[in-house]
């Protein structure tokens, strides 16, 4: 049995190559960026006003302007501003030549030709040239996860397509012959399939796509067909039950078998003590209990950190930190231990939760608290540290 540490530090040496393929930005959502974005241009590339008004000299004294001409957004100015004069200006409209300021229109009157200025208005209201970006400028590093504003900031430099690491092909193998597909009848002594779904659903919400054999019973030959058909079309495979010492657990039998090196069988964990991590050149595969809990808190600790390094991306999940609203406690402390909380306004909340099968426990969480090995109790009001699962 080895420490989460040692674990994570196995996780870390074994090489993997991303690939890159090149995408239309409509695709890259939840995508890696293959490429360092640099910018082409100055932004804004131009003297931009940034309100509906007059541009103007600060420096005029005057006590009217005569309007010279109207600029509305994507018209280049045809007059240069001179003394007591101005342009009408709209917002997003370039600034023309003389002109260093543009008071806003609710503090003026216009008249006759002529604007005056009747209030106050102490800011330029200008976005000069190159004031958020110049040209060259990096803004998004290789390796950047792309949401709806990296999304943006690629359509602002005009680009249509980019270089993106291609998602993984996760394949996910659920064993169990106790196990039924929602939809179908629950004969006595059954349960339903839930992992299948759950793994498909945080595989694809981090950007991978999942493949799934469907449910496989306890069988050798059963579980290594399928196996060995999910390996021949995906670059990892997450194999949910059949990795502890059960005489049914034929995992980590099969996986040495057909050649499998592996890496660590049992963690210093709770829950989720009996998994499996193992490799055979390029191919890898996790082995997860079949407790729901179980196997949602390894994705989340171990899985997907891996997962995002085959995509190009070095993942750091989010800590936050709080204060505990009650008292905790365990009987048993020889393993660290991941308890499902609800951490808001400062406060870490225990929700209630009966062991690894509790799934239920996980849809009011919103964070895993990490009791370290050796601990068994964490007095209310102490700080601890919360890892988001939203």
């Amino acid at each position: 049995m080895i420490s989460i540490k040692k674990a994570e530090k196995i996780l870390a040496s074994i090489p993997v190559r991303p690939a890159l393929e090149a995408e239309s930005i409509h695709g890259t959502l939840n995508r890696i960026l293959g490429q360092d974005i640099r910018s082409e241009i100055d932004m804004p590339p131009f003297n931009k006003s940034a309100m509906d008004g007059y541009a103007l000299n600060a420096d005029d004294k005057s006590d009217r302007f005569r309007i010279l001409e109207v600029i509305p957004a994507g018209v280049i100015p045809l007059q240069k501003i001179g003394a007591g004069q101005c342009a009408k200006i709209m917002t997003g409209g370039v600034v023309p030549e003389g002109a260093n300021r543009v008071v806003k229109r609710e503090v003026t009157i216009e008249e006759e030709g002529y604007m005056r200025i009747v209030g106050e208005d102490p800011t330029m209201n200008i976005c000069f040239r190159g004031e958020d970006v110049r040209t060259g400028d990096v803004l998004l590093r290789k390796g950047t996860w792309i949401g709806p504003s990296e999304i943006g900031v690629v359509a602002s430099m005009g680009l249509s397509r980019v270089l993106v690491y291609k998602r993984p092909i996760v394949g996910i193998l659920v064993t169990g012959s106790e196990l039924v597909a929602p939809g179908k009848p629950l004969e006595p002594g059954r349960i339903y399939d839930s992992n299948s779904y759950s793994l498909r659903s945080q595989v694809e919400s981090m950007g991978g796509i999942a493949e799934s054999a469907g449910i496989v019973l306890d069988s050798q030959d059963g579980i290594r067909s399928a196996l060995d058909g999910l390996l021949a079309s995906c670059d990892l495979v997450i194999l949910s039950g059949g990795v502890s010492a059960g005489d049914f657990d034929y995992v980590p039998g099969i996986l040495k078998k057909i050649g499998f090196k592996l890496h660590f069988e049992k963690l210093a964990i709770k829950p989720g003590k009996p998994t499996v991590f193992a490799t055979r050149g390029d191919a890898v595969v996790f082995g997860v209990p079949g407790n729901p809990v179980s196997t949602f808190v390894i994705f989340e600790v171990f899985v997907k950190p891996f997962l995002y390094r085959m995509m190009g991306h070095d993942y750091y999940p989010e800590i936050i930190q709080g204060k505990m609203a009650t008292d905790f406690r365990r009987k048993q402390s020889s393993r660290s231990a991941y308890i499902p909380v609800r951490h808001q306004k400062a406060l870490v909340e225990i929700l209630p939760y009966h062991g690894s099968a509790h799934f239920h426990a996980l849809t009011r969480a919103n964070g895993l608290l990490c009791v370290p090995e050796g601990e068994n109790k964490i007095a209310k009001g102490s700080l601890v540290d919360v890892r988001s699962i939203q």
